[in-house]
């Protein structure tokens, strides 16, 4: 259970004020131990019954994972959350956990391709039906809703940015009793806390911006206290998708500068928006920012730019220096993906190509450098890529 801070402080010291759970230790230990023991018959009878909450096995619980499921569970406002070992373990492990054989999931269309996938090869086979509907469609139609046992969402989603207003989706699904669950991952809890907006349940693939130094692959669920002990008691424990120990320590670590990282990567995207808006060459931007939506109240540095046809996109993205090529994001270094990669993934299911993404964008990821250098970088890949 998450601890509570005070009303008036901002998220920034939440994250550095409130305690791990390890009396005075600033930083919680790792905690490396596959299992457990107990001092006396009563104890170990007592927590397999489960009258007692003592540490039993990892794959379960351990004292290092519950340090940085408090710690994300305050930055979210929510109850309660569960770390797991990967985005899209915290992905099926929450869905698996709430629909069955003849249950209805209405998805976002441009939703992350595996989460996608994860509904096309795995849950439609079982018997589970899945449709897709716009950003625009689950916040204006009231109705759309009706027999749906899930609202699977992203605001904004994956590649186009697109948002979508989730205090009046909530109220949608409400009315139907429909279970909403988001991926917070772009927006992260400094910008969007979709818990405090009527969403359900909130979901990180927390190797990005939680994290922030690509060197962690992990996610986390966050929501009221008994959904997250219907997921704790049924998937995580019988699907086995736990979070390391060492994981969690670094995704501790990682949460405690997320304040500071996070306006950092505002301030070059900023910087990107303003000038790639006015650029020649470019035909779109996709990069939501403060207040289009009710809130959100920030930018994050993942954004799309959709180039004019005169632009090589190969030949740009051999020319930065700055930039690598590569997927994932939220790191600290600059990343670029152009989607005519994405829609060479091999597979027989592709969200990009059913969704009509134009091989035209680009997605970048906006690191820590600073961003004039950035600009100066990308600017000049544009002028030399572009065709005469």
């Amino acid at each position: 259970m998450a601890e509570t801070v005070p009303d008036p402080y901002s998220i920034d010291t939440l994250l550095a004020a409130a305690a791990t759970g390890f009396g005075g230790a600033a930083v919680p230990p790792i905690v490396q131990t596959s299992l457990f023991t107990f001092d006396s018959y009563q104890a170990f009878e007592d927590r397999m019954a489960g009258r007692s909450a003592d540490p039993l096995y990892t794959r379960v619980q351990n004292p290092t994972v519950a340090a940085f499921e408090n710690l994300v569970a305050v930055a979210e406002e929510g109850e309660a959350a569960v770390g797991f070992a990967s985005g899209m373990a915290a992905i099926s492990s929450t869905v698996f956990a709430f629909v069955q054989p003849g249950d209805r999931i209405a998805c976002v269309e441009h939703v992350y391709p595996d989460a996608y996938r994860l509904f096309e090869r795995m849950l439609r086979p079982f018997g589970v039906e899945v449709s897709y509907h716009s950003a625009e469609a689950f916040q204006n139609d009231p109705d759309l809703l009706e027999g749906v046992k899930l609202a699977y969402l992203e605001s904004p989603n994956s590649v186009v940015f697109q948002t979508m207003d989730l205090a009046a989706v909530a109220a949608h699904a409400k009315r139907h009793g429909t279970l909403t669950a988001v991926d917070n991952s772009w927006a992260t809890p400094l910008f969007q806390r979709p818990l405090t907006l009527g969403i359900d349940i909130v979901i990180h693939s927390a190797s990005k911006y939680l994290s922030g130094h690509s060197d962690t692959v992990a996610g986390v669920v966050i929501a009221r206290a008994d959904l997250i002990n219907r997921i704790r008691d049924l998937t995580l424990t019988l699907l086995g998708g736990k979070l390391a120990p060492f994981e969690a320590f670094l995704l501790t670590r990682g949460l405690r500068t997320l304040g500071a990282r996070m306006r950092q990567h505002q301030a070059s995207a900023n910087l990107f928006v303003d000038r790639l808006s006015c650029h020649p060459n470019v035909t779109a931007v996709m990069s939501p920012g403060p207040n289009m939506v009710p809130g959100l109240s920030g930018r994050s540095g993942l954004l799309s730019v959709e180039l004019d046809e005169s632009i090589d996109i190969p030949e740009l993205a051999d020319r930065l220096k700055l930039f690598r090529l590569g997927v994932s994001w939220g790191g600290f270094e600059s990343l670029i993906l152009p989607t005519r990669i994405g829609l060479r993934q091999a597979g027989e299911q592709n969200s990009m190509q059913r969704f009509g993404v134009s091989d035209r964008i680009v997605r970048l990821s906006l690191g820590l450098e600073d961003p004039n250098d950035l600009w100066a970088d990308f600017e000049a890949a544009l002028r030399t890529s572009a065709r005469q």
